[in-house]
């Protein structure tokens, strides 16, 4: 039976937080942007695979959701006297998108485990802030998106296995994990998600 997300093979050492949170107006920052990002990345997939119809309504609904994401983090911005900050560029994302093969199926597979493993990271990393944060209020707003994330996780997965055969989207979550695992582990933490 296939997997329902990407395993991580590299574990974020609960120390992250610390670092994380030297600059909270950062880290805040950097995750709005990745809710904003994650929006756009579903409405992405939905034109570019437009031909993959039972994508459509999914991607529809996880595009509206993330979208409500990045407005209560900035609610919660808003709240603390933080502004928004220009997008820098996620050397994590640039990375991992180096593991899409060429081809159209290829691509198409690809593109949705990355997803999956991108967002299978950021609830092991809202789990972690939940879990380390003093601020009651905001280990609370942690720990209900941790929740969402992790079932954003499993529906990539879930929306791979309709269009490619168990086996190979069970290898290809093996081998994009074990790459996601040797990036983490390479970067250097700082005050953001990846």
């Amino acid at each position: 039976m296939a997997k329902k997300r990407i395993d991580l093979y590299f574990k974020t050492d609960p120390a992250w937080v610390e670092v994380a949170t030297q600059d909270m107006a950062k880290l805040l920052a950097d995750h709005a942007n990745c809710e904003r990002k994650a929006s756009a990345m579903a409405t992405s997939l939905i034109m570019k695979y437009r031909d993959r119809p039972a994508i459509i309504e999914p991607l529809i609904a996880l595009a509206i959701e993330e979208l409500e994401h990045f407005k209560q983090v900035y609610a919660l911005m808003k709240a603390k006297n933080m502004p928004l900050r220009e997008d820098m560029k996620d050397p994590y994302v640039k990375q991992l998108m180096k593991q899409v093969r060429l081809g159209r199926d290829e691509a198409f597979l690809d593109r949705l485990l990355i997803c999956s493993v991108i967002e299978t990271r950021g609830a092991e990393r809202f789990q972690l802030l939940a879990n380390g944060l003093e601020e009651e209020a905001m280990r609370c707003f942690y720990r209900d998106l941790w929740a969402a994330e992790a079932r954003h996780g499993d529906l990539f997965v879930e929306l791979a296995l309709i269009y490619f055969d168990e086996t190979l989207v069970n290898q290809r979550l093996h081998e994009i994990g074990q790459a996601e695992g040797d990036i983490v582990r390479d970067l250097p933490w700082a005050s953001s998600f990846h």
